[in-house]
């Protein structure tokens, strides 16, 4: 005979998951007004330098050179150039005001590098403008995908079960999802990464993933409403299902968050920030998405359904 499994009172401790989810809250907030928000050149238009040079540059000191010059934030980034390897690139991007940036300023840019680097052969290779309509249409295309999405899932999950109140599961289920995405907002703008395309990835892998494990533990409770004495308390049914899938749970979710950081580490020792600013928001959403499946959605969808008056498996069959 196989041991039972230990049940514990998770619905009991919403206070305590109220408190943890609000602080997170509290902190991606503070975070945006101290650190501020950092959007992509392809979001809000810039332009964007692109250099050729031999040797080591310290690019602390460009930033510092750039920033006198043009009076405005500047991001750096280095990579090796195209052909047999000798040489490396370097890109310059920022944001400024409409006609400031003239071919004169470009001009004193370039001559400062090639002054403070004169033995490392910087040339300038090209200079363009990006506009922000692309970078902001893939944003809003991106923010539809996820609406729809959301509304897709909550008709998907009233659906399948129905059995348990399946709308406000649903909208449980996204509630959570929009706690994962807050989490994973937060990581951005704390760790002072750009609002960028890796956002919207880290944004929409999420999704997938937070659902994918609230529905799991939505599946369990329809399977005990089944099997349980019809006299069993609702936090009882969602507690004892809890805790039977909850191995299932930190297993899945300690192999994805474990391959993530493993690629934060390995990004770190490479200094790959591009990567960085996906490993990261991406591990934090993970632990949160597998945080909101078993303390969020369900707990919440307790008490939503016990404030309707239900409070027994007999009552979930009730429609009102």
């Amino acid at each position: 005979m196989s041991k039972q499994k230990k049940v514990r009172d998770y619905v009991g401790h919403m206070h305590i998951y109220i408190i943890i989810s609000a602080i997170m809250i509290l902190c991606a907030i503070a975070g945006s007004l101290i650190f501020g928000v950092e959007v992509a050149i392809e979001f809000k238009g810039g332009t964007i330098l692109n250099y050729s040079y031999t040797g080591d540059v310290d690019t602390a000191q460009v930033e510092t050179l750039a920033k006198g010059i043009l009076n405005t934030p500047v991001t750096i980034q280095t990579g090796e150039a195209l052909g047999d390897g000798s040489g490396k690139t370097m890109t310059i991007s920022f944001s400024c005001a409409e006609g400031s940036f003239t071919p004169e300023v470009q001009g004193q840019l370039t001559t400062s590098i090639q002054g403070k680097f004169p033995d490392n052969q910087i040339k300038l290779l090209e200079s363009n403008d990006v506009s922000p309509t692309s970078g902001k249409q893939f944003f809003y295309k991106c923010l539809v995908a996820a609406l729809a999405a959301s509304v897709i899932l909550i008709i998907y999950i009233a659906l399948r079960f129905k059995r348990i109140s399946g709308w406000s599961a649903g909208m449980c289920a996204i509630l959570a999802l929009v706690h994962d995405l807050i989490a994973a907002y937060g990581t951005f703008v704390i760790a002072g990464f750009e609002i960028n395309s890796n956002f919207m990835a880290v944004l929409l892998t999420i999704l997938g993933y937070s659902v994918n494990n609230t529905m799991v533990i939505y599946d369990r409770i329809r399977e005990n409403q089944k099997l349980m004495d019809k006299k069993t308390s609702i936090r009882e049914l969602v507690n004892t299902s809890i805790s039977q899938t909850m191995r299932r749970s930190i297993r899945t979710s300690v192999t994805t968050i474990s391959t993530m950081l493993i690629i934060s580490i390995v990004a770190v020792i490479m200094q790959v920030d591009s990567i960085l600013s996906f490993s990261i928001p991406l591990t934090v959403g993970l632990i949160s998405g597998t945080y909101s499946s078993i303390c969020i959605a369900p707990v919440v969808w307790v008490w939503w359904t016990e404030k309707r008056g239900k409070k027994t498996v007999a009552d979930l069959q009730i429609r009102k």
